[in-house]
């Protein structure tokens, strides 16, 4: 029972954009291109970095961009990386698996908190809520100490659940996740629940279809975060479970200055599949932010 709840307002839309003049149209235009262009210099200066011989990285005044592109710096990290200890392969395997395993837990324990909070009333609701919105004020390096304190605790030190369990649930993904189902009319849940469905077919076969843009940019700002947490080693000791942005940043740090080059093809190559994701979900992160702090 999947229900098409946002529609898109085609003819609106259109009046809109054509009862803006034009200067003010070429204005929201270099507006935009400005920004993008602002926010895109450090990726295109990372790649750049990336290609530059060592002579190129130190030359003073810096040069943005590259007059002697090499791959030297991207060979030099393929042979450190095949002269591990631990295979590579197995970095890579063990990023992989506690990033999607993180980012598919955390979409769906977020959504099913957000789902109460959003379309069903309980005492206490509002305070729960209100705790939630202000833990988005912390940085997550405060929590790094109580949650060392819990592992320990729970004796799940040095094992790979003490990877994942830390980032299942955020506040950021409840928030995200309560905001956009907020927009589903309250008639659709009762005229389901009239039909004989309980609480479980309600989220799974209604609210989760209706509500695949938030799901989907939950997946990637989900799948960056873990994919670049270097917290995690804080509670794994043990090599065989150490992940892939621990290992690149002691094969392009241990050298010193000599490894520059080395870091920024890491740097590189650890962006990308962050890169690729968003590549192919970007599409829906501008409907949910569009949706996201709307009232019915």
């Amino acid at each position: 029972m999947t229900i098409k709840l946002f529609q898109k307002n085609d003819a609106g839309r259109s009046s809109k954009r054509f009862a803006r003049s034009i200067g003010g149209n070429i204005f929201m235009t270099a507006l935009v291109v400005f920004t993008g262009v602002i926010l895109g210099l450090p990726l295109l200066y990372a790649v750049m970095a990336a290609f530059k011989p060592m002579e190129e990285i130190f030359v003073f005044p810096p040069r943005f961009f590259v007059r002697n592109p090499t791959t030297d710096n991207f060979t030099d990290l393929m042979i450190m990386c095949s002269n591990l200890w631990v295979p590579f392969s197995k970095y890579l395997f063990n990023s992989l698996s506690v990033a999607v395993v993180t980012t598919f837990l955390n979409v769906l324990v977020c959504s099913a908190c957000a789902y109460p909070l959003a379309l069903n009333h309980f005492p206490g609701k509002k305070a729960i809520f209100n705790l939630i919105v202000v833990a988005l004020m912390f940085v997550p390096q405060v929590t790094f100490l109580p949650q060392y304190v819990i592992i320990a605790k729970m004796g799940l030190i040095d094992t790979w659940p003490a990877m994942v369990l830390p980032s299942v649930a955020t506040s950021l993904g409840v928030f995200l996740m309560k905001q956009f189902m907020e927009q589903m009319p309250v008639s659709v849940i009762e005229a389901a629940r009239l039909d004989g469905y309980n609480e479980f077919l309600i989220f799974f076969k209604i609210i989760m279809p209706n509500v695949k843009p938030a799901w989907l940019t939950l997946t990637i700002f989900s799948f960056q975060g873990i994919w670049n947490n270097g917290s995690v080693q804080s509670v794994v000791f043990s090599e065989n479970l150490r992940t892939l942005p621990t290992v690149m940043a002691q094969i392009s740090q241990g050298g010193g200055i000599a490894r520059v080059g080395v870091s920024a093809a890491a740097t590189v190559f650890l962006m990308l599949p962050p890169i690729i994701l968003f590549v192919l979900l970007q599409s829906k992160v501008v409907e949910t932010m569009a949706f996201a702090a709307l009232k019915e």
